[in-house]
């Protein structure tokens, strides 16, 4: 987390930290890890998700495929192994994909306030509605890990600063705008995907960031419901 400053005023609050988030790759390490021979709990399903023969053995193309994805995300140690958290990210995305253009059918996002942004935690997805009308989205977002969840609840965008940096991380936080004791929406640039998550914020890429800039305004409700997974 960071904190908010206006010029010449009194902190206004602490942010969450900006922790990786957006559609783009991740930085590949300098030095890339081997690739294992073992397959892993996951194979079948992971060899599934990457269009991979499903066979439920490793093979070098497996663990290539897997290490791909593994160093595109920011999943450690990127080695190729079929496991719980590559896993995780890969079910996440398919549960996502699988909402379409239809994120409030459960209705939990209120239609009653007019404008508002939503925030479904469990899916890890964001979108912008206008009654029971969507006007952007829905896009995955990166919330709060484990110890520094985004909190749930009806709030409302308090600040907005396109410039906004977290004096206490030293991080930036394009086009932030706070909406509950410093939690923000803001960008960041790494992959949404990036286990484990942000310090509160909901992170989204550059574009969607932008786009959110755009829409909302000080004044302007947000809900967060839901549970991320592994919180």
């Amino acid at each position: 987390m960071g904190d908010i400053r206006r010029r010449g005023v009194v902190a206004l609050g602490v942010t969450a930290l900006v922790a990786p988030l957006t559609l783009a790759l991740t930085a590949a390490p300098a030095q890339a890890a081997s690739c294992t021979t073992q397959a892993g709990p996951y194979q079948k399903q992971v060899e599934k998700f990457l269009g991979r023969p499903v066979d439920g053995r490793q093979s070098s193309a497996d663990c290539r495929a897997i290490q791909a994805f593994q160093n595109k995300h920011g999943i450690t140690p990127a080695i190729g192994y079929a496991g719980p958290v590559t896993w995780g990210v890969m079910d996440l995305m398919n549960k996502q994909k699988a909402v379409g253009n239809n994120p409030n059918k459960d209705g939990k996002c209120p239609v009653n306030k007019g404008r508002i942004a939503c925030v479904n935690l469990s899916l890890q997805l964001s979108w912008i509605q206008d009654g029971s009308r969507l006007v952007y989205g829905p896009v995955p977002v990166r919330t709060g890990r484990n110890g520094y969840e985004t909190r749930t609840g009806l709030k409302k965008i308090y600040w907005r600063d396109i410039d906004h940096v977290s004096t206490i991380y030293n991080v930036p936080m394009p086009y932030s705008q706070f909406f509950d004791g410093g939690q923000a929406f803001h960008s960041v640039n790494l992959s949404m995907w990036n286990p484990p998550g942000s310090h509160g914020c909901v992170n989204m890429t550059t574009t969607d960031a932008k786009k959110y800039w755009s829409l909302l305004r000080t004044g302007d409700d947000v809900f967060v419901y839901g549970r991320k997974p592994g919180t």
